[in-house]
């Protein structure tokens, strides 16, 4: 080990792992969680402070729709440059700059964030907004490494879920501040986190490493996006965090266009779904790793369709109570799906690997490199692409509104779009007599096991 950076690191070796590898991956694991939790909490910023622009900012529904959609639209186009630049600078040292980009837009709205603004300022700023949005790609791309395969969903979850939580908390702090010091006092929020970037900033610089491995292997990337598992495990992910997300930036914004609500009533009830999706992300790690990826991603698209039609009967009968446990539920299946997703990626690379062994000349341990390697690229990607499922589910909420002044036909196209996800995840993972065969073993490699 030099310095920060690691030339040796085996964590599919038990002893290995034992002796040396849980103690260093754990550590990197619970800072990155930090930094990845306050990137989401910045790139969600105007979900809050929509709720602060009041009849004196001049702008209206539609107006305040695009700028969440901009803040969706920069974080999932940068997650792909995000999630090279572990390969090419190391996991450590872009988490320390990414986090410091995170102070550009906080302070330049700590300056602008008031009446008068023009709109024009506010679409700029939350494209600054974006970058939190690339932290999550770079982050699991980086503990993608640290961990073996039999953890990765576990430890994918925690980190993804650790950085989810942003999007609740910053939604908590937001209706404290809203409760009590009024809706004409957003800088205070800004005034919260510009120290806790600071601090994830240090936490990153002075106890995070690096993994030589994995650095100037832009390669990898080129490999992954060859390959038609990484789109599959994308269009999937659109539909778990590309709801995840759209909907934590649109669901104040629903309640208050569709039903009434004032700022401080909506934001009394916007963290809620966020906050259960994030603590449950771990939990479809950890049933991943025990019942199969596949079974779990598959059975949870059919939740977040049943959670849609609540939505879509509670829109036509006007229930408030009814639309809200349906809104609620979409946010807890997401969760799961994401963490079920996310374990497939390095499962499927894994059973790709191990099948292509003899065809490749590799040893064990060369195929278990492999699938590191572009599993953690097929994580950036897979990052990026979800990521742009927010943006269709603000644009689709815009639409709609401006349309009939109703959610209703989104949660209409949102509900086909799960039904293709079960189909696509039945259709390619769930065919045993598709499955490669493990040539040391002559065990069938089936992708329904991962």
């Amino acid at each position: 080990m030099r310095g920060h950076w690691i030339d040796d690191w085996r964590p599919e070796d038990e002893s290995f792992w034992r002796s040396t590898g849980k103690k260093i991956a754990n550590r990197n694991l619970w800072f990155s969680v930090f930094s990845e939790h306050i990137g989401f909490s910045i790139w969600t910023l105007f979900s809050v402070l929509v709720l602060f622009m009041g009849p004196a900012y001049n702008i209206d529904a539609a107006g305040k729709f695009l700028l969440v959609s901009v803040a969706t639209l920069v974080g999932a186009a940068l997650r792909l440059p995000y999630s090279l630049a572990v390969a090419v600078v190391g996991g450590r040292n872009w988490t320390i700059v990414s986090a410091g980009l995170l102070l550009v837009p906080t302070v330049l709205l700590a300056v602008f964030m008031e009446p008068g603004t023009s709109f024009t300022t506010f679409v700029v700023l939350s494209a600054l907004v974006g970058v939190g949005g690339g932290n999550f790609a770079s982050s699991m791309t980086n503990i993608n490494a640290f961990f073996p395969d039999r953890y990765k969903g576990a430890a994918l979850g925690i980190n993804a879920g650790g950085g989810n939580l942003g999007v609740a908390v910053i939604q908590l702090v937001g209706l404290l501040i809203i409760a009590t010091a009024g809706p004409g006092s957003p800088r205070i929020l800004l005034a919260v986190y510009i120290p806790l970037i600071v601090l994830s900033l240090l936490g990153a610089a002075l106890f995070m490493d690096n993994i030589s491995s994995v650095r100037n292997d832009a390669g990898a990337l080129k490999e992954a996006a060859r390959d038609a598992q990484t789109w599959v495990m994308s269009f999937l992910y659109i539909g778990t965090f590309g709801s995840f997300i759209g909907y934590s930036f649109a669901f104040g914004l629903v309640l208050q266009n569709q039903f009434g609500r004032t700022p401080l009533q909506a934001a009394a009830v916007t963290f809620i779904g966020p906050l259960l999706g994030s603590l449950i992300r771990p939990v479809g790690g950890w049933l991943s790793d025990r019942v199969g990826g596949v079974k779990v991603t598959f059975w949870n698209f059919a939740g977040m369709a049943v959670a849609t039609l609540v939505c879509i009967g509670a829109s036509a009968i006007d229930s408030l109570a009814l639309f809200t446990a349906g809104f609620v539920l979409l946010f807890i299946t997401s969760g799961i799906g994401n963490g079920s997703t996310y374990k497939m990626i390095p499962s499927i690379f894994r059973t790709k690997a191990l099948a292509a062994q003899a065809e490749r000349g590799w040893g064990r341990d060369e195929a278990l490199l492999w699938a590191r390697r572009i599993s953690g690229a097929a994580i950036g990607i897979t990052a990026a692409v979800g990521a742009f499922g927010g943006l269709l589910i603000n644009l689709a909420f815009r639409s709609s509104f401006q349309a009939t002044g109703s959610g209703a036909p989104a949660f209409w196209a949102f509900l086909a779009f799960y039904a293709a996800c079960m189909a696509v995840t039945a259709g390619v993972y769930m065919r045993r007599t598709k499955a490669p065969t493990d040539p040391a073993t002559g065990t069938r490699l089936s992708y329904a096991e991962v």
